[in-house]
């Protein structure tokens, strides 16, 4: 093995022009060369299509790019949190909740968000039209408040610009149509559009008049030159003293900057954008890049519109590869003139383009197909394919085997005293602590696999939560802990920052736990990889096992199922990112709390459930106590898309062999219940009559899926088998929530 990576192109942002920047790097990849994306979403909403969106015209998936898929496809990591800060000194991009992040060339696509702040009440009482993705959550909130009112109710939108116009009449119209569907046209919501200063000031006059005929004939009332000075709950307060009532109030006014920006030291421009040169390069930063809202280009002023973003793609792209490469970089100058499309809710549009201007649905379908061919580039990706990061030239040496591919001392002693860890100092050959007392009995694990994330931190977190799983289920509190780590090979200050990202997410949930890091091995991989050889300690006679089940116990699952599935789905670019997002948080929650919830109600047998998933798990259990169980699989919490994966096909590669304990069963076993778990829930048999407080409270900690999914029972003929059925009431349970999906087909 050879090569490594030698340089990093981080993009903070999932803006227009950074899906363009990832989609190139995907169909042609800079060798040594890693890109990484940072974004605060993981699903990107297209600014051209949410007055479609807000209209009924498009579902979630359609106006939304899958960042997920899209870093797979460009060999990008994905780093989902939210930027707040850079560190221009040190080349770090700082993170929300986490380390920072290293960078050799840092390119920022934010956007912008509505100026609500400079309106007192705005930022409490109103929704912001941007970040879009808060709009479209809220907005499904609405609709069905909408339908369940029994009065009409009052919308105000705050913005007399093209993104104000169009988002009051594409609410107008779905509302409208809604409520005739209904039966219900009389309680039609009424929309008032508020406008500072004159309708769509930025349009020619043509422009104008068509929109206040269309307005008029819709009944939204329009209130131009109308300064809003203050928002208070349910009303608009304007300068003249006018209150205007709302039920839903909606913020679509010149956007701002992110206020972290001010921090930088980079030169902003009078609103707080990123000054940029022709280049998009930064004016006072040559190792930093900027486009679309965030970026103010000095030489060519022009408004904030997605149009702008959309072109400064492929230029933002020519030039990040040239700063990479260390070559000149090329002037880019944006048009003034373009052509602007304007809907009107109803599949029908404004067209204009300097004085001339038309309308018709011909106007329309004409956007919706340059909307849809650009979405089509970023949606029709194929799946993540894994790339050699060895440059054509380099002057890595070739990379040795055995101790010879340890991780340079320097670069691990580094990276351990970044993370203040108990073993930085390095000078010891082992690791000496004091065995635990007479009264308590010492207990052990080891857990060990590759990334299943580009997310170095978060797949540290996930790896030291999966091997602390064991530790907890078995009542034991974790001691210490020793770490075996693998980073690809690369530059020394590369290489250095992928382990302290991976140990130090290991470290502060090991931290959290009350468990030490004393210390462990290092190594030169292909890949990312990461284990953890745990110690802890148990009172005697306080020991959790398998075979504690007792006929009569309710069976209790505290996290959800279907990560395996998600998994193999995501390597084949199958799942949803949100998907995804919502199965790394779940095997980000730590099991301790969990356990020691258990054990306060009465717990008896408990475990894990990881590799051999539920049923696999559950049948050890079950032979182990010498007792029958009856199972409802309808009961068993599932993961959003979880379902629909293993309909259609996908499999973990564990999958099958774990179908082999289907032999315990009276009847076929749902796909689910044999899907492997990474950092899964506990399963354990607590009192029935405890069962309905202890489900409660898992829940209040967080654990929200928490159900009873079985019962324990007699052994049928002395034989251990699982019954697959409907469970009896208890009293108090509250079942697991009706599964997000229909359930998997069966093997």
């Amino acid at each position: 093995m050879s090569g490594g990576v030698t340089a990093e192109l981080v993009l903070v942002g999932g803006g227009h022009s950074h899906v363009q920047v990832l989609r190139s790097f995907g169909m042609r990849p800079m060798p040594g060369v890693r890109v990484t994306l940072v974004t605060r979403d993981v699903e990107t909403p297209y600014s051209g299509m949410l007055p479609g969106f807000i209209a009924g015209h498009y579902d979630h998936d359609a106006c939304h790019i899958d960042l997920m898929r899209l870093a797979g496809f460009a060999g990008a990591r994905l780093i989902h949190t939210e930027a707040n800060g850079i560190d221009r000194t040190n080349r770090g991009v700082l993170l929300r909740d986490r380390p920072s992040l290293r960078y050799d060339v840092l390119s920022l696509d934010i956007g912008s968000t509505p100026r609500a702040h400079d309106v007192p009440g705005a930022a409490e009482h109103a929704t912001a039209v941007k970040p879009v993705d808060k709009l479209a959550g809220r907005w499904d909130a609405l609709v069905g408040r909408v339908l369940a009112s029994e009065r009409a109710l009052d919308i105000v939108v705050v913005g007399g610009g093209a993104a104000g116009v169009e988002l009051a009449l594409g609410i107008d119209h779905r509302l409208r149509t809604l409520m005739e569907a209904e039966g219900k046209p009389g309680l039609r919501p009424r929309v008032t559009l508020v406008t500072r200063g004159e309708l769509l000031a930025h349009d020619s006059d043509r422009v104008r008049s068509r929109f206040v005929r269309v307005l008029a004939e819709r009944n939204v009332a329009v209130l131009d030159h109308a300064e809003v000075v203050r928002m208070e709950a349910g009303a608009v307060i304007l300068a003249d003293g006018r209150r205007v009532p709302f039920d839903e109030a909606l913020w679509a006014v010149q956007a701002g900057a992110a206020p972290w920006l001010r921090e930088t030291g980079l030169t902003l421009d009078e609103r707080g954008f990123v000054a940029v040169e022709p280049t998009l390069r930064s004016v006072n930063d040559e190792r930093v890049f900027a486009a679309g809202d965030v970026a103010a280009v000095l030489a060519h002023p022009r408004e904030k519109a997605g149009v702008f973003a959309v072109r400064q793609g492929p230029p933002l792209t020519a030039n990040l590869r040239r700063a990479l490469a260390g070559q000149p970089l090329i002037p880019f100058e944006p048009q003034r003139d373009y052509l602007k499309l304007i809907t009107t809710g109803d599949r029908y549009a404004v067209a204009s383009r300097g004085g001339w201007s038309a309308e018709g649905r011909w106007a329309w379908t004409l956007k919706d197909w340059i909307d849809r061919r650009f979405m089509a580039r970023f949606q029709d990706v194929p799946a993540m394919a894994r790339r050699p990061m060895a440059p054509e030239t380099t002057d890595l040496e070739p990379r040795c085997a055995g101790c010879g591919a340890k991780v340079p001392s320097d670069v691990l002693r580094r990276a351990l005293r970044r993370l203040d860890a108990a073993e930085a100092d390095g000078t010891d050959d082992a690791a000496v602590t004091e065995p635990p007392p007479q009264d308590r009995l010492m207990v052990q694990t080891v857990d060990f696999f590759r990334a299943f994330t580009s997310d170095p931190y978060l797949f540290g977190r996930i790896s030291a939560n999966h091997a602390l799983g064991d530790i907890h289920a078995m009542g034991a509190e974790p001691l210490t802990a020793l770490a075996i780590a693998c980073v690809p090979p690369g530059r020394s200050d590369i290489v250095e920052d992928d382990l302290f990202q991976m140990l130090k997410g290991g470290l502060d949930v090991l931290r959290d736990a009350g468990a030490q890091l004393v210390g462990g091995h290092s190594a030169e991989a292909g890949e990312l990889a990461l284990g953890f050889t745990l110690t802890g300690s148990v009172a005697r006679g306080h020991v959790s096992r398998k075979g504690g089940l007792r006929t009569g116990d309710a069976l209790v699952l505290t996290k959800p199922l279907g990560t395996g599935v998600l998994l193999a789905a995501a390597m084949r670019g199958k799942a949803r990112a949100r998907w995804i997002a919502a199965a790394l948080r779940v095997m980000d929650q730590p099991a301790g709390p969990a356990a020691r919830c258990l054990a306060e109600h009465g717990a008896t047998g408990v475990t894990d459930v990881t590799g051999f998933g539920l049923f696999g798990h559950l049948t050890e259990m079950m032979v182990a106590s010498g007792v029958g169980v009856r199972l409802d699989p309808g009961a068993v919490p599932v993961l959003d898309g979880a379902a629909r994966m293993l309909d259609s096909g996908i499999r973990s590669t564990l999958h099958t062999g774990n179908a082999a304990a289907g032999r315990f069963a009276d009847g076929p076993v749902p796909d689910l219940l044999f899907d492997p778990q990474t950092a899964g829930g506990l399963l354990a048999g607590v009192p029935a009559d405890r069962a309905a407080a202890c489900v409660a409270a898992l829940q209040r900690l967080g654990y929200v899926d928490a159900a009873v999914i079985g019962l324990v029972k007699r052994a049928w003929d002395g034989e251990p088998r699982v019954t697959l059925g409907n469970l009896p009431m208890l009293e108090g349970v509250t079942q697991a929530p009706v599964p997000r999906e229909p359930a998997p087909t069966t093997t």
